[in-house]
């Protein structure tokens, strides 16, 4: 099972996602970024790096979000999401054709990564408790 990581940012109370560009594995999913971890790379230095190469970015990791098993034809992959901050850069698209800033009730209209749908699901629970708590 290999390990991928995967961004959780939030600006003005909406969420960043982005979608695989025509030539890409899964081209046309929608995602949040990141990427495989490599040998001896924390999911920290892994989402450091994928975003600063895929959308020109410097992030702070901040908490654990949760993980997602899942498994494509090309084997089983556990997704782990952590909230993250951009501390530079705007995004520019490098490897997807496509980003958006949605809000967290709209995550399920997008054409979501299969390991993605259960990090967009929490997301909606979360942003619902807090309303509620307010």
């Amino acid at each position: 099972m290999k390990d991928v990581t995967a961004a959780i940012m939030f600006r003005d109370n909406q969420v960043f996602i982005a979608r695989r560009a025509p030539g890409e594995k899964h081209a046309g999913g929608w995602e949040f970024p990141g990427g495989k971890v490599e040998v001896g790379e924390s999911p920290e230095e892994c989402l450091r790096r994928e975003l600063l190469e895929e959308f020109g970015v410097e992030v702070e990791v901040k908490e654990f979000v949760m993980e997602s098993i899942y498994t494509y034809t090309q084997g089983s992959i556990r997704l782990l999401a952590y909230m993250v901050n951009i501390l530079n850069g705007e995004p520019q698209l490098r490897v997807h054709d496509c980003y958006e800033w949605v809000n967290t009730g709209e995550l399920l209209d997008y054409n979501l990564l299969p390991a993605d749908v259960p990090i967009a699901h929490k997301l909606t629970q979360i942003k619902l408790c807090r309303a509620v708590d307010r």
